[in-house]
């Protein structure tokens, strides 16, 4: 078999896969979308006119947002095959310190923000998506309207608690429900559509125009209702990694739009014929006797886009605290054969936390939907940012002619992103002051981190000092020491601890740096660097990419048995947690003791590098910054 014949054959199991992890939440948008442009605080009156201009102003944004610049565009700047802010940052870095070094900090600080916004989207996305599912009880069951907000949280509290399970169990099943779910939505839009075939006119774009020349306060805020649909476009890039460009790209362009867009018009059509059903054009498209197992579909479908954000809000925790900007968190795997597959129990809780009080806050997905969509346009307009940075460092073939695509993309997701501001106060400062907490806590702990490590460097001996002066007097005892630090230039404090408590040194002692680098995964022939120090004393470096799991342990079986044979059983790992005692630095008071309680909450580095708990010596210091 050729590889053509391979890599063909392994399409069909990845499309489904992308289908569903990647579109689940823009493929659960019909949900509220459309309806928000006419019931939302801003919605538009109801008439022929503003139907046709909805829907134009929909399909040509989905068109010019989602399947050019995302699907199109942005799935090209990735990072070694890998998406995202974080991802797209540390490539905008790499352009930086190859042209103009001082754009670095604010080049991080945009991927930062834009990360800390992510966390915004993802507490939202599940209330909003089970939400509007769930509303479907109003129109299926009336007089079961009372128990939407009840069973909303019961299916979000199941939702969080199965967590820990993984997504192993249940993600076998994602794909099959969510093309199933996205057949559906195309066959009801297409039933519609059939009955009132007049509303495909609105796929002339004058309509939008025309209404935004006529009418342009009225079309502004339309531009909140219409970004709706775009929520969701940069899982697109996010999850490239899993499933690569090209099952992505095909699955958006012959399943997930076609689907959509039809549904949006089906939608339109039956708001046309009826105007009574535009309370919930969604499921009054169904026929009667369809709108319970719909309800159902539509509740699995939401379950699945919530998942999905659960899960990348995860990854994106790994990734921050593998690049320095979040403390080692308890991470538990759910998978024996997928080491992405990752349950992070703090994070997990708190989004629970949050999902709940806005559920309980907002009461109905339109009052959400004033919340929805600021974190996202910020993201979209940084990672156009992003882009054009890049671009504008780059030697890329068409390079201006990119650039100009670049930046009429950034005016209209300005625009997109104003139109946003309007529902600041109706909810929009919800994620607004998410982001700016996280971005706050995300700095402080990456500035905090570096302080340390300059306090460190500072009462630490220099490596060479300690290796041009042996301690002859000090007893040697059987076995290997392995010492975790930060600094490979220095000693790392856990020896003189472990001198001060036992008083004793290995006979073998090897110094261990963890690199973290700004690619997503590292060769297997680059793993590793070994340099010999003195008699039976090495310094190992180990490097890992910042979506990879350290795992030092297994790192060290590849140590060729010439430098050093590592003896499970005559093996200690020592390693030292610092504590923040007083702050004298360059950190504010307030900011010194959110990093001291960051700090305690950390987990210790035996859990996080997978160190085998019976051979870890912890010894405690304190530093003073």
């Amino acid at each position: 078999m050729t590889r053509h014949t391979a890599d063909a054959k392994a399409l069909g199991p990845l499309m489904l896969a992308a289908l569903g992890v990647v579109f689940g939440d823009i493929g659960t948008s019909p949900l509220y979308a459309f309806k928000e442009a006419f019931t939302g605080n801003h919605g538009l009156p109801l008439s022929e006119a503003n139907v046709l201009a909805a829907l134009s102003a929909l399909f040509w944004s989905v068109t010019l947002i989602i399947s050019f610049k995302y699907v199109f565009i942005v799935l090209r700047f990735d990072n070694d095959g890998e998406g995202g802010a974080l991802a797209l940052a540390s490539l905008a870095q790499r352009a930086a310190r190859a042209g103009v070094r001082r754009r670095v900090a604010a080049v991080t600080a945009a991927g930062v923000f834009a990360a800390a916004m992510f966390y915004g989207d993802a507490v939202i996305t599940p209330a909003i998506s089970v939400l509007s599912a769930v509303e479907g009880l109003a129109v299926v069951a009336p007089t079961l309207e009372h128990w939407i907000e009840p069973i909303t949280i019961l299916i979000i509290i199941v939702l969080f608690s199965v967590q820990r399970q993984g997504t192993a169990l249940v993600g076998r099943f994602f794909g099959p429900i969510t093309i199933v779910w996205f057949a559906v939505l195309a066959l009801l839009g297409i039933n519609s559509i059939v009955q009132t075939p007049d509303v495909l006119r609105a796929l002339d774009p004058t309509y939008a125009i025309v209404f935004a020349i006529d009418k342009p306060a009225q079309a502004f805020l339309l531009l909140g209702a219409v970004f709706l649909a775009l929520t969701g476009g940069e899982a697109l890039y996010a999850d490239m990694g899993h499933f690569g460009k090209r099952p992505v790209r095909l699955a958006w362009y012959f399943i997930v739009s076609p689907a959509l867009l039809i549904n949006y018009f089906g939608q339109g059509a039956l708001v046309l014929r009826a105007s009574e059903t535009v309370s919930n054009p969604f499921f009054n498209l169904a026929p009667e006797a369809l709108r319970l197992p719909l309800l159902l579909l539509a509740t699995m479908a939401t379950v699945i886009a919530s998942q999905a954000v659960i899960s990348g809000a995860f990854s994106i925790t790994a990734q921050a605290s593998r690049l320095g900007y979040l403390p080692r968190l308890r991470q538990l795997h759910t998978s024996d054969t997928e080491r992405g597959q990752i349950y992070i129990p703090a994070v997990n809780w708190l989004m629970l936390i949050g999902v709940v009080v806005l559920v309980l806050e907002f009461d109905t997905s339109s009052d959400l939907a004033a919340a929805y969509g600021i974190a996202v346009s910020g993201d979209m307009i940084i990672t156009t940012l992003l882009m054009i940075f890049i671009t504008s460092m780059s030697q890329r073939r068409l390079k201006i002619a990119l650039l100009a695509v670049l930046g009429v993309f950034f005016v209209i997701e300005l625009l997109f992103f104003a139109s946003n501001l309007t529902k600041f106060l109706d909810g929009g400062w919800l994620p607004m002051l998410l982001g700016a907490a996280l971005f706050t806590m995300l700095t402080t702990w990456k500035r905090g981190s570096e302080l340390l490590a300059r306090e460190r460097r500072r009462i630490n001996i220099p490596m060479e000092d300690f290796l041009s002066s042996p301690i002859p007097e000090v007893p040697r005892v059987p076995g290997t020491a392995i010492y975790l630090t930060s600094d490979p230039e220095t000693v790392p404090s856990a020896l003189f601890h472990n001198l001060k408590h036992f008083k004793v040194l290995h006979e073998s002692v090897l110094f261990l740096h963890v690199r973290i680098e700004e690619v997503p995964r590292v060769a297997a022939e680059e793993r590793m660097n070994v340099q010999r120090l003195a008699d039976n004393t090495w310094a190992i470096e180990v490097r890992y990419g910042f979506r990879e799991e350290p795992d030092i342990p297994e790192a060290l079986q590849a140590l060729p048995a010439e430098v050093l044979e590592l003896e499970a059983m005559d093996t200690t790992y020592f390693v030292a947690r610092s504590t923040v005692v007083e702050g004298v630095g360059d950190l504010s008071a307030w900011c010194r003791a959110l990093f001291g309680w960051m700090l305690r909450q950390s987990e210790g580095p035996a859990n996080y590098f997978h160190l085998p708990p019976n051979r870890v010596v912890e010894l405690g210091t304190q530093i003073s910054l």
